[in-house]
C-alpha cells in the first residue's frame, strides 16, 4: 500500500523585512496509513510549520508534498479546501470553539459544507460527542465545560467528518495532567480502533510517549526518527 504522506526536499522560507527565515530545510519524510506520529522540538524548530503544510493550511516554498497520491503544491485552492473538509481533522491547543454555540453545534460545524440535512448533521455530531464521552452534554456551551471537556468537543468536531488523518497541535497544552491523559487515551483509541492516522505536535515527552513513532526537529530539520512499540496502557 502506498504511503499516505510523502515529502521530498521540503523547504519553507519566510521573509521578515530583509531577513530570510528558513523554517523548514529539506525535509524528507514518509508516513504510512494508520501511524501515530509525535513531532517534537523546541519553539522555532519548525514542527508547527511542518504540521501546517502537511495539513494543507500552508504550502512549501519548494519541494514536493504528496498527500494520498495528490501533489499538494499543484492542487487548486478549492480542491485543497475540499480535502481539508473531507479527509483531514484538526485539534488545536486553544480548542477554537465558538463561545455562544452549544457542544452539538460546534461538533456539527464541518458538516455544514456537505449538503446534509440539519437532522443528519445533528445525528452525526451527537454520535461524535458520544464517542468522546460527552453524551448528555450536547447542549452545554463551552463556558459550561471544563478544559478537558472543551478539547473533547474539539476532537468530536474533528471526527464528525470521518477523516483519515488527524492533526493535533499541542492538544494538551492548556490541560492539567488528568485531563491530558484522558485526551491522549481518546487519540490512542482512535488510532488503534479506527485506524486514523494521527500526527501530534508536542514538546512534552510523556505525551509523545503515546505515539509509536517520534520525530525530533531542530532548526527546520528532522534530527531523529524513532519507531517503537506502542504502549498497551495509559502512560502514567
Amino acid at each position: 500500500m502506498a504511503p499516505l504522506i510523502v515529502c521530498e526536499d521540503l523547504w519553507k522560507i519566510y521573509r521578515v523585512g530583509d531577513v530570510e527565515v528558513q523554517a523548514l530545510r529539506g525535509i524528507n519524510l514518509t508516513i504510512d496509513r494508520g501511524e501515530f506520529v509525535a513531532v517534537m522540538g523546541t519553539s522555532g524548530s519548525g514542527k508547527s510549520t511542518l504540521m501546517n503544510i502537511l495539513g494543507c493550511l500552508d504550502q512549501p516554498t519548494r519541494g514536493r508534498y504528496e498527500l494520498d497520491g495528490l501533489d499538494v503544491a499543484t492542487a487548486k485552492p478549492d480542491l485543497l479546501a475540499e480535502l481539508r473538509n473531507r479527509q483531514i481533522g484538526f485539534v488545536f491547543q486553544s480548542f477554537n470553539l465558538i463561545p455562544r454555540t452549544s457542544a452539538l453545534e460546534n461538533a456539527q460545524l464541518p458538516l455544514f459544507y456537505r449538503g446534509l440535512s440539519i437532522k443528519e448533521q445533528r445525528k452525526q455530531a451527537a454520535a461524535a460527542l458520544q464517542r468522546v464521552g460527552l453524551a448528555g452534554r450536547e447542549q452545554h456551551y463551552p463556558t459550561q465545560l471544563s478544559g478537558g471537556q472543551q478539547q473533547r468537543v474539539a476532537i468530536a468536531r474533528a471526527l464528525v467528518g470521518a477523516p483519515s488523518i488527524l492533526f493535533a497541535d499541542e492538544p494538551t497544552g492548556n490541560l492539567d495532567t488528568a485531563s491530558s491523559r484522558e485526551i491522549m487515551s481518546i487519540l490512542e483509541e482512535l488510532n488503534r480502533q479506527d485506524g486514523i492516522t494521527i500526527i501530534l505536535v508536542t514538546h512534552e515527552s510523556d505525551i509523545a510517549a503515546y505515539a509509536s513513532r517520534e520525530l525530533v526537529m531542530k532548526d527546520g530539520r528532522i534530527t531523529q526518527d524513532v519507531r517503537r512499540a506502542p504502549h498497551l496502557t495509559v502512560v502514567q
